[in-house]
């Protein structure tokens, strides 16, 4: 494993994207439509620039956000956690016409994602001119991150300023009804990590419902589409993932789901985090489950006890 020394400054990552509340209710019992179901109800950070953010904050990666809150109390509460993780927040906008984003989810008693509602009207403030006010932070960026919660002509003007800095751009879809922003882009992109619906619909075909080797050729053809690096996050049945020179599959670590919001953002974030640093992309992977199923077992979107040593602790047990 190659990371940076004590007396080195590790690259920055620049994260553009959305930043916002999660409310996520975790039902006990089977889920009754059209009533109301008794759950355990939490409040966290969430957004998923900024859970990129804070994970590779939490990493000990330098990491700027552009994104925006509310002048609400959430957006308090937003700007200090991020202050507090390490976050570089200058380029962060705060609104007094809009509140800040909000994400509502409800979490079946398997922990798996039942139904989920967003509210990002706030990240419309984040555009081309915005991004443009910042082109210092693509210049001194040693990789890109940004979500497809972004409007499309924000996402063509933030991967046009990073090619024009010369800096790698990694991207998430978000969901199946935002991954279509990113389909212009695959050759643009260094890195994307959509999970197997997303998947579907940039490739335009169906996937296999957990069949790993289906979703590594999936991985394969988003290569042969331009990206460099392509990960597709299987849940419970792992990631497959491939690079022109390497293809492969890895289990999920078997652990207690305690709450999915925000696996997959710890899962991109360790795995950019140890791409940056020199670490093989099988081994970058494997960083990157660990991080996911820390994350699943925290009742947090972003586990506050992350760190390189604990990820390494967790693989091996």
């Amino acid at each position: 494993m190659a990371v940076p020394r004590e007396d080195e400054q590790p690259p920055r990552v620049l994260a553009i994207g959305a930043a916002g509340v999660d409310m996520v209710g975790h039902v006990g019992g089977p889920l009754e439509p059209r009533t109301s179901n008794p759950a355990r109800i939490r409040l966290a950070c969430g957004g998923v620039a900024r859970n990129v953010a804070e994970n590779l904050a939490r990493l000990g990666q330098p990491t700027a956000l552009i994104s925006a809150i509310g002048s609400d109390f959430f957006g308090q509460h937003l700007h200090q956690q991020l202050v507090d993780a390490g976050v570089d927040t200058s380029a962060l906008l705060t609104l007094n016409d809009r509140p800040s984003g909000a994400y509502l989810a409800i979490v079946d008693s398997t922990g798996q994602l039942h139904l989920a509602l967003d509210d990002m009207r706030a990240l419309d403030a984040i555009t081309p001119d915005v991004l443009q006010a910042n082109a210092h932070l693509f210049a001194g960026a040693a990789m890109v991150f940004l979500d497809a919660n972004l409007a499309p002509e924000t996402i063509a003007a933030a991967v046009h300023l990073a090619q024009q800095a010369g800096v790698p751009i990694s991207a998430d879809p978000v969901s199946r009804t935002l991954a279509r922003r990113l389909a212009p882009h695959l050759e643009d992109l260094f890195l994307i990590t959509p999970n197997a619906g997303e998947a579907e619909v940039l490739l335009g075909h169906t996937l296999p419902s957990g069949d790993p080797a289906q979703s590594v050729m999936a991985a394969r053809d988003l290569v042969h589409r331009g990206v460099d690096v392509a990960l597709i996050a299987l849940a419970e049945f792992g990631v497959a993932y491939a690079t022109a020179a390497d293809h492969g599959h890895l289990p999920a670590l078997r652990t207690q789901i305690l709450d999915p919001t925000g696996a997959g953002d710890a899962l991109t974030a360790a795995v950019i985090f140890g791409l940056l640093n020199d670490i093989p992309i099988h081994e970058a992977v494997r960083v990157g489950i660990s991080a996911a199923s820390l994350t699943l077992r925290s009742s947090s979107t972003v586990a506050p006890d992350l760190s390189l040593e604990k990820l390494y602790d967790q693989l091996l047990i």
